[in-house]
């Protein structure tokens, strides 16, 4: 965010403040003085409470929180917009939505109606209705989108209210003090400050004014958000890397696991082997051996058959 100056303040006319007889007695805190019966504003307050708004805005864009730009009156509602949709923030321009955030269950029915419409006038589901019914449904279309057309985008409640003329939003301040959620607001001497938790005094009728601060503040909440969006970037490439190295280290694992049973195989395997060359050396000197046996051993010679005798064998009678 650029440095706030007070010469900037100045020439956008944010030191104007109402006539002196319209004034707030809690506004007595930044009122810098009285001139010709209109009261000044400190400009120095102005810039403090700016700049700590900004930052407020900035942090919670950052954590993933979403501001609702809120500006109805005729000088407002151009540059909310404008400011708004540039930064991709929600606003609301028109009037205030009663219950937009008291009874929100209710709003989220008829944002997703919204969606639905628009979906089918684009897909062409509509052509199935007849003339006359195509072109109610377009009516209706178009005056949901001119009190929700910038709220559309929003799938929950905003974390945080930026308002222009609280006297003119006291409802919506209203609601948000009612839920909690923190309003930003640009706070007049003729305002009370009281129900505002980020008070920014300055001019809120003139344009100028209003230009500045706005677009400070959507500037804020656009630096948030780019820099959630390095840091989920960021976080990612770190995601990614972490489980290609663990993935590499498995794969090491499995290849050191691999190349282990594949040693421990071609160990047993040459044992096998080793085993049966020796049990083939040992045959093979075995057979030798009895080949040799066999060939120094003498053969046996038969024995002499007996010699016949020549005489006869008397016979007794």
């Amino acid at each position: 965010m650029q440095d706030i100056s007070l010469k900037d303040l100045l020439e956008a006319g944010c030191h104007f403040g109402h006539k002196s007889d319209r004034w707030h007695p809690k506004a007595a805190g930044f009122i810098f003085q009285e001139r010709d019966g209109i009261h000044v504003i400190d400009l120095a307050k102005t810039k403090s409470g700016l700049a700590l708004a900004a930052e407020f805005i900035k942090q919670l864009a950052k954590s993933g929180g979403t501001v609702l730009f809120v500006g109805t009156k005729r000088q407002a509602a151009a540059i909310i917009k404008e400011e708004a949709e540039t930064v991709g923030a929600a606003y609301i321009k028109k009037r205030w939505i009663g219950g937009f955030l008291t009874n929100w269950e209710q709003v989220h029915k008829n944002l997703e109606k919204i969606r639905r419409l628009t979906e089918e006038e684009k897909n062409g589901t509509w052509n199935k209705y007849p003339k006359h019914e195509r072109v109610k449904l377009s009516r209706y279309l178009h005056k949901l989108n001119e009190f929700y057309g910038g709220v559309v985008p929003l799938t929950e409640p905003p974390k945080a209210l930026v308002v222009i003329d609280i006297k003119r939003e006291a409802v919506a301040v209203a609601e948000a003090n009612n839920v909690a959620t923190p309003v930003i607001a640009v706070v007049d001497t003729n305002s009370d400050p009281t129900p505002v938790q980020y008070v920014i005094p300055a001019n809120d009728d003139a344009v100028g004014s209003i230009k500045f601060i706005t677009h400070y503040l959507a500037e804020a909440y656009r630096e948030g958000n780019e820099e959630r969006a390095k840091e989920t970037e960021k976080s990612q490439s770190e995601a990614k890397v972490e489980k290609v190295e663990e993935v590499g280290k498995v794969e090491k694992v499995s290849a050191k696991g691999r190349l282990a049973v594949g040693q421990e195989k071609v160990e047993q395997a040459e044992k096998v082997s080793a085993k049966d060359q020796a049990t083939t050396v040992q045959e093979k000197a075995e057979q030798v051996e009895k080949q040799v046996d066999v060939a120094v051993k003498p053969e046996a010679k038969p024995q002499d058959a007996p010699k016949k005798s020549g005489r006869k064998k008397k016979t007794v009678e």
